[in-house]
This record gives structure tokens, sequence and C-alpha cells, in this order.
């Protein structure tokens, strides 16, 4: 079951190759959680890139810069693409560390597992009331279960960046969670508990 339209995430991942031809970027957000997943699509574009890459960005499109999160914003056959560069954007994980430790997965340069995951809580911490806050606690519930996810190495990220509270959230998102579940195609409530308590006790 998907969460948006077939029209809108097809047109999106159009766009998404378009761009990868165009500029060099790391891909993250809910496109990169589908590439280590192959889950949910994603409609929206989220993409970290230096200032050299902006400016032929800017070059290219109307370049629009935006106060939440201290990030850029283009629009690319309706499709919203939202920009990051280092030492401006707010996200829990600095720009700068995130595009030297990227890796490539099917031509994609995408952070690791435990970056997107921090991220992800990022963003469903600033929406969590939202449909947009929703399809975050799907990605986190995917990445965990099939993403390749090394909690040992999430926390000893969460540490390294002062962020050990996003643990109790990760917690806390994984106790309450319900229907997500149904978009990721699991409906067993036997098989929910019992992935659910497992996880809790390595999270312990």
């Amino acid at each position: 079951m998907e969460f948006w339209n077939d029209i809108a995430t097809d047109r999106s991942w159009e766009v998404l190759i378009r761009l990868k031809k165009e500029f060099d970027f790391v891909l993250i957000g809910g496109w990169a959680i589908y590439l280590y997943t192959k889950t949910l699509k994603s409609k929206d574009i989220d993409i970290i890139t230096d200032f050299e890459a902006l400016d032929n960005i800017k070059n290219r499109y109307r370049l629009k810069k935006t106060a939440f999160l201290r990030k850029y914003e283009i629009a690319v056959e309706g499709i919203s693409v939202d920009i990051y560069v280092p030492f401006y954007s707010k996200l829990a994980v600095p720009t700068n560390i995130i595009l030297k430790n990227s890796v490539t997965r099917e031509g994609f340069r995408l952070p690791s597992p435990e970056t997107l995951l921090v991220l992800k809580q990022q963003a469903e911490r600033d929406r969590r009331d939202s449909v947009k806050g929703q399809k975050d606690r799907v990605d986190i519930l995917s990445l965990l279960l099939k993403g390749g996810v090394n909690l040992d190495k999430y926390s000893a990220l969460l540490k390294e960046l002062s962020l050990q509270d996003y643990k109790k959230q990760l917690k806390e998102t994984i106790t309450a969670a319900r229907k997500e579940f149904a978009y990721l195609g699991i409906t067993d409530p036997r098989k929910i508990k019992l992935w659910k308590r497992e996880l809790l006790e390595k999270l312990a």
C-alpha cells in the first residue's frame, strides 16, 4: 500500500533522475529510505549539496531561501526539492559530516542508514501531527525493518551528537505504532508485537 499516489511519486522519481544527471548531491529523506528498503516511495525530494553545486542549481532553476531549517528550495515540474548546504542548514546531523561519509547505492550518494534514521526522526519531531509526520513514522519503521540499521552504530551516533533523547523518542514511536505497519504490508498483530518487543529490548 503506497502512501502517495503513483502519479506524484512517478513524476518525483523522474525529476530525481534528471537532477542526478545535472548536479552532485547526497540524497536524504524518503527517496533515500526507499533505496535502502524498497518500500514506500516519496513525492518530495531532499538533497544535500555543496555551495558550488548550489550555484549551478541557481543558474538553472528559481532558487528560494527559506528560514525553516535554513534551507533552499526549488520546484521542478511541480515537484518540491529541498536543498541543504554545509554550515548553514540546521540538520540533526551536520551536513558537512554527511557529505564526507556518504555511500553509493544504485548510483545515488546516500547517508548511512543510521544517519538517515536520525534525520527522519528530526523531520517527524517537526511535523508530528501532520500527514507527512505519519509518513515519517512509516519511514522510520521501514528503516528499522528493512534498511539495515545497526542499533549500536545508531546509539554511538546519538552520543557523538549529544542527541540521546532521540533514543527515547524512537522507543515511543515503536511503542505507539499501529496503522503505520499496514503501509509496510504488516497486519499480523502477533508479528507486530514480537517485532516491537525484540526491537525495544535491543534499544534498552
